[in-house]
């Protein structure tokens, strides 16, 4: 009899990629579901005795899935699989009874290590779960989506390490925008609020764009407590705070996309667009700089500190086509 196994990410890419990664050989019928509340309904009904459960998801997120399945004693052998590496995120999921951790994007060795190592991998048959994702259909936003995710969970766990904290991950938000839907996409900044912002070229074969980094200007006082810096309020101090926080997370953000689309990314300098002033000042001084453009946008925030940032990276749409070629073998025909 097959084992009920069941993929729960929001990312259609993502569980495409976890399904066409499972042991061929594995006698398993396959369950999808797109945040933790469908995963509990299904590990409910029966048909999650193992899962492979992602972190951040919509309506309900990995960690309560886990504390649910704790409480409520549900039958489930939990493996979380996520692009969130901090080692307090690892620390977590196995208090709250995850079995085992696996970063993404996930390899078949490493899958099959892990249900060798727990004994899960017992029933061979001939069914083959890659036939299972074809069912799994994915565009590009999505696949930008979730390699954003993991190259987000990269750059948390740099300054995770740096700064000796936790960073709370969202999920992406990644849309093809024009130039005067820019403010719109900003939905963790209020436009009232004062922000400074860099922003740093970068290009690859075929790829080019802009990551911005706005800073809440709110945050500048808790940040320099933590990087040892005296004076906070010095214009000085403040614009190296700035370009520290900058370099870590563009400069770990773009390595880890350009691992996962296999190329390299020069960057430029870093250039400060502008010191507290709105998003809509930000916006209409550099309008002419960006016109429509792929977007990808993350708010970062530092658990039990006053500190918040938003990452943008903005892809030119003459970079399009290459993502998508890039990207061609998850992708599903029109």
């Amino acid at each position: 009899m097959a084992l009920p196994v069941l993929i729960c990410d929001d990312s259609a890419m993502a569980r495409k990629q976890m399904a066409r990664t499972l042991p061929k050989d594995w006698d398993v019928e396959i369950t999808y579901a797109a945040n933790g509340a469908e995963g509990l309904e299904a590990i409910r009904a029966g048909k999650g005795e193992v899962v492979f459960l992602d972190l951040n998801m919509p309506v309900m997120d990995g960690y309560e899935v886990l504390q649910t399945i704790q409480q409520q004693d549900l039958p489930a052998l939990v493996i979380v699989v996520s692009g969130d590496i901090q080692i307090k995120a690892h620390e977590r999921v196995k208090a709250l009874g995850a079995l085992d951790f696996i970063q993404k994007p996930v390899s078949a060795d490493a899958i099959a290590a892990i249900l060798q190592d727990y004994g899960i991998l017992s029933e061979l048959g001939t069914q083959d779960p890659a036939l299972q994702s074809d069912m799994v259909k994915v565009d590009l936003r999505d696949a930008c989506q979730e390699i954003a995710n993991v190259a987000m969970g990269r750059a948390a766990d740099l300054l995770a390490k740096l700064l000796d904290v936790f960073v709370l991950l969202p999920i992406p938000n990644v849309n093809v925008l024009e130039v005067s839907e820019l403010t719109m996409a900003l939905k963790a900044t209020e436009s009232s609020k004062k922000i400074s912002a860099l922003c740093q070229g970068f290009i690859g074969a075929g790829i080019a764009g802009e990551a911005l980094l706005l800073f809440h200007d709110s945050s500048f006082a808790d940040m320099a407590k933590l990087m040892g810096l005296n004076n906070p309020d010095d214009a000085n101090t403040e614009v190296e705070m700035l370009i520290d926080t900058g370099n870590v997370l563009i400069g770990a953000f773009l390595n880890g996309i350009s691992e996962q689309l296999d190329m390299q990314f020069s960057q430029g300098h870093p250039v400060v667009l502008g010191r507290h002033c709105t998003v809509n000042d930000l916006i209409h001084d550099n309008a002419e700089k960006w016109q429509r453009t792929l977007a990808m946008e993350i708010n970062y925030r530092i658990e039990d500190h006053n500190i918040e940032c938003d990452l943008l990276l903005l892809f030119t749409e003459d970079s399009l086509p290459t993502l998508s070629y890039k990207l061609g073998y998850l992708l599903d025909p029109e």
